[in-house]
């Protein structure tokens, strides 16, 4: 998708949709004043005869509107005023963009009027974002995406790239995550990885399954053994344009989770492409960091495998060796993700870095208790913690803190080996994984981010399709950028 600026007044633009967020009091905005008046004082009239269509959120679509060159007209309702935080533009836009979208458009304008400019990159991204549907395999699309977006108004040529830019990284790891996992295994992973190193100018390791063998990867290769598809772990190295330590970052990538032995049920399973969210994450802002071209030196390190069911299965009772030497006793074949993670956080402590950050959607006990939209956060550093909780909330993104006292250590205790993989019983879960994690980075300042509720939208939401989310690029392209 191409995106443009165009500086001309809103009602002479000439583009097959055009998209305002318009706040209720746009009589004090000169721009909204001045489209009213070009318009016939059709707004005015508008908001007296159906004041709603102001409402936040709400978004409607008008046609032929005297005035106006574009032939279609889409109103995203601000409120009494235009939007001031990074979260409400991105969903406003995205709102617009989606409804846009229903029908083949090559041309769309967005016009934002009273956002300050710092805040236009959400908004391109946003509207990048809504336009995107999951329906990658369907003949007849739901959502068509545009060929241009133009940001109306004199805006900064940073700013636009930067739009694009997060707005590409959002886009790509939706798409890798709605893959389905025909589609989206570990070698096909690999592919993706490669083709953003190439275009990003990214280093990248490939670890197959005899280098994983002699780096004494145990805990990852037990996930994989189930499965015909080999498993995979990827180093990505950003450089950056500063001497030193790098910050790490470590994806979960389960391209699917039958459960192993510790079989899902069905209605559990058929999302579980998803379960590689945190290692498509890491892909994207890897690429979107690389072509932001920030200071500070990244290294990514996802791990990638499938959790099957064959013969070669490893089995509740089995005690594993992890790469970094801790014996682990496995008493759920289901909790595979922190076992691929405990790899590969070792690995990732040999790039020396200064702090570590990784993603999964490790626990369905973090959607019990933060529900479907907000990250679980965990960290062995009150200090990390509040920078990432400061990052999320400057692009909103929902975080929230969870405690990790030491007393729930106990429960991951083993009889019989060093650890078990889950903790007692069903309570305190999502906490009882992030202890685990915390065995495996030593004193390394690091955070644990659990996006099992929002890295996949079980239905459609206002301002973008059902599916992949690509939660948490932003959040992490802006703790980056600040470091």
């Amino acid at each position: 998708m191409q995106v443009n600026s165009i500086s001309r007044a809103i009602a002479s633009i000439e583009c097959d949709a055009l998209i305002v967020l318009m706040p209720s009091n746009f009589d004090s905005l000169a721009e909204l004043a001045t489209l009213d008046q070009a318009c016939g004082r059709f707004f005015s009239r508008l908001q007296a005869l159906q004041p709603a269509v102001f409402e936040a959120g709400k978004v409607s679509i008008h046609f032929q509107v005297v005035g106006l060159s574009a032939p279609r007209l889409i109103i995203v309702g601000c409120g009494e005023n235009a939007p001031r935080e990074s979260e409400t533009v991105f969903r406003f836009a995205g709102s617009g963009a989606k409804r846009a979208a229903e029908k083949p458009m090559s041309r769309v304008a967005l016009a934002m009027p009273g956002v300050e400019t710092q805040l236009w990159a959400s908004g391109l991204a946003g509207a990048m974002t809504g336009c995107v549907g999951q329906d990658i395999f369907r003949n007849q699309k739901n959502l068509y995406p545009f060929e241009s977006l133009f940001a109306v108004g004199e805006l900064p040529q940073a700013e636009l790239l930067r739009g694009q830019i997060l707005g590409e990284g959002i886009v790509l790891a939706r798409k890798l995550v709605n893959l389905p996992p025909n589609y989206m295994y570990p070698e096909s992973f690999v592919q993706h990885a490669a083709d953003v190193a190439v275009t990003c100018g990214l280093e990248l390791d490939v670890w197959d399954e005899l280098r994983l063998r002699r780096e004494r990867c145990d805990s990852l290769l037990a996930v994989a053994a189930g499965s015909e598809r080999p498993p995979r772990l990827l180093i990505l190295r950003y450089r950056g344009q500063r001497e030193c330590a790098p910050v790490a970052l470590v994806g979960k990538g389960v391209t699917f989770d039958s459960g192993g032995l510790s079989l899902k049920p069905s209605d559990s399973m058929i999302t579980m492409k998803c379960d590689m969210a945190g290692a498509a994450t890491v892909l994207a802002t890897m690429q979107t960091i690389a072509r932001l071209k920030i200071a500070q030196p990244v290294v990514g390190v996802i791990g990638l495998v499938e959790n099957m069911i064959s013969g070669q299965s490893y089995k509740l009772g089995d005690v594993l060796t992890s790469r970094s030497g801790k014996t682990i006793e496995i008493h759920n074949t289901d909790a595979e993700g922190r076992l691929v993670l405990a790899d590969a956080l070792n690995v990732a402590l040999e790039e020396k870095p200064c702090k570590i950050i990784d993603l999964a959607t490790l626990t369905g006990a973090c959607v019990v208790a933060l529900g479907t939209d907000i990250v679980g956060l965990m960290s062995n550093s009150q200090d990390f913690q509040q920078q990432l909780e400061a990052a999320a909330e400057d692009v909103g993104e929902w975080v929230w803190p969870l405690p990790m006292h030491s007393h729930f250590a106990e429960q991951i205790k083993s009889q019989v080996a060093d650890i078990k993989n889950v903790g007692e019983g069903r309570w305190g879960g999502a906490i009882t994984a992030a202890k685990f994690l915390e065995e495996f980075v030593n004193d390394t300042p690091w955070v644990h981010l659990d996006i099992a509720g929002p890295a996949f939208y079980e239905k459609p939401r206002s301002h973008c399709d059902a599916g992949g989310s690509g939660v948490m690029v932003r959040t992490l392209t802006k703790f980056l950028e600040s470091e």
